[in-house]
């Protein structure tokens, strides 16, 4: 297909005729373990070759039938004012998105299109997370230019051509990360996803196992009998036996996280381009993403417990177009927070001044919070210590569970009280900080202009004691003050409401 079909309005196209063959091979690897599991559960893999080898063909003859029919009945168009999308062969679906409700157009190229050199296009509406329109799978050409015609008809230019602009190529680096970051930041990701894996691995086909490994007296009986009898070690033998196994464990947890973040973020780039922020990152699967900076609603600056103590932080946009199964877009995920700053500034925020002026919840709101937690505990012990002295039992069996109360207790207090100490907000020339958490601690940047409302809270707790929370209506994402004093809940409202009114939206 050439550049200038694809521009070419109001003509009716189909994807390329390799995207069925990707389709059925990644059906058949959706389909594999469920028609083992059957093989299995039907006694049909004892019959040898004879049987597998036919059910495999059978497999692979429906896939790439079904496949070719759903690739035969699939199109779209490129009209003046919109996209529309045709699919199904008995159940027919037309979707038709003007081009003003696309909120971002993405590529993503997965292992398996990949080796055959497809993409999978996503036209995003920012519908609660969904994709609207989605066309796959066409060429790595034809998906470029795709995106740069439906971006120009977003801006209400049609495009004469496709050709992509050179300055995205040589588009200014925010951020990218080499291998040895890349490693570090596996490190932090500890995981121990893999044994999840290998446990329903276990339960799926545990019929093929030579004992019952969910069964306590299995193991009671292999750990008992003379040949793996535990009793003869010395305490020595079992400290270094106890020892090497949480070694195995966090090695495995390392690999595991390491593997993740390569296979994620391997070749993470993020430049900066006319017409927004543009990620690329993945390994097997490799994701080409552009984020306009108009869209960008707030900003999300995130740490972790251990990553806090080297200064190690990421950085997330909350966007009106959202990523499927993320509520940000990442896009600085491992670095210090000088390296975050000119991508803050790159998208017209700015990180809290040493000078802010920071303003903290009200003592009230957490220790409310505090007791209710507590409440449920408390009633639950004096229910048992009441019945246990109704039936006679002897205080000493009490004391468990008192001791028990009153650690969480101090437990739940402390917390309340540290959350007191660091939560903060503040607003500074129409930016609105907010931090959550001493031990993970988060900050939430955002534009007052760029809200759609500001609503005050208060539950009849809350009216009584005169404190409230403080919600923003954020296109994308969620943004919320908990706590505040009355008054500053009503200055905030305020503020924000003075600093949307200096804006005529409808010129703009």
């Amino acid at each position: 297909m050439s550049k200038t079909e694809v521009t070419a309005p109001d003509e009716w196209r189909r994807t390329s005729p390799l995207s069925f063959v990707v389709s059925a091979i990644l059906s058949l690897r959706s389909a594999g373990l469920p028609a083992l599991a059957a093989l299995i559960g039907t006694g049909a893999i004892r019959q040898g070759w004879i049987v597998i080898v036919p059910a495999l063909l059978a497999m692979g003859l429906f896939a790439a039938l079904f496949s070719f029919l759903a690739w035969r009945h699939f199109r779209y168009r490129l009209g003046e004012a919109d996209i529309r999308v045709e699919h199904g062969l008995f159940s027919r679906t037309a979707r038709s998105v003007p081009y003003e409700r696309i909120q971002d157009v993405s590529l993503e190229q997965r292992l398996v299109p990949r080796l055959f050199g497809m993409v999978d296009v996503k036209f995003e509406t920012g519908a609660g997370g969904k994709d609207e329109v989605r066309v796959r799978y066409v060429s790595t050409e034809e998906a470029q230019a795709l995106r740069e015609t439906v971006r120009a008809r977003m801006s209400d230019t049609i495009a004469r051509t496709t050709e992509i602009s050179t300055a995205e190529e040589t588009s200014p680096v925010l951020f990218a990360m080499d291998r040895k970051r890349l490693a570090i930041f596996g490190l932090f990701e500890f995981s121990l996803v893999a044994f999840a894996v290998l446990a329903g691995a276990a339960q799926q086909f545990d019929s093929l196992l030579p004992i019952d490994i969910w069964s306590y007296k299995t193991w009671v009986g292999l750990l008992g009998s003379p040949r793996h009898s535990l009793q003869g070690m010395g305490l020595a033998t079992q400290v270094i036996g106890a020892t090497l196994a949480v070694a195995t464990l966090s090695l495995v947890g390392l690999a595991t996280g390491l593997i993740r973040t390569v296979l994620r973020d391997y070749g993470f780039r993020l430049e900066y381009t006319l017409k927004g922020l543009r990620r690329r990152r993945g390994l097997l699967t490799r994701t080409d993403v552009i984020m306009p900076l108009h869209r960008v609603q707030a900003l999300k600056l995130r740490t972790g417990i251990v990553r806090r103590l080297f200064g190690w932080h990421d950085l997330g946009v909350v966007s009106l177009a959202q990523d499927a199964k993320a509520g940000n877009h990442i896009v600085v995920p491992f670095a210090k927070l000088d390296e975050i700053a000119p991508v803050v500034a790159a998208t017209g925020f700015a990180l809290p001044m040493p000078q802010t002026a920071w303003r903290g919840p009200c003592l009230r709101h957490q220790m409310d919070r505090a007791l209710l937690l507590l409440l449920p505990p408390n009633l639950a012990t004096l229910a048992v210590v009441g019945g246990g002295q109704w039936q006679g039992f002897p205080s000493q069996a009490m004391l468990p569970v008192v001791t028990a109360l009153l650690v969480l207790s101090g437990l739940i207090i402390m917390r309340a009280l540290f959350r007191w100490r660091h939560d903060r907000h503040a607003i500074e020339d129409d930016r609105i900080f907010i931090r959550h958490g001493w031990l993970t601690p988060r900050l939430d940047i955002a534009s007052a202009i760029r809200l759609q409302s500001v609503e005050i809270l208060q539950g009849p707790l809350a009216r009584w004691r005169g404190y409230a929370d403080v919600k923003f209506g954020l296109a994308g994402g969620e943004l919320e003050i908990l706590g505040a004093t009355l008054e500053d809940a009503r200055a905030i409202r305020t503020a924000v409401l003075d600093s949307i009114a200096r804006v005529d939206f409808s010129s703009t």
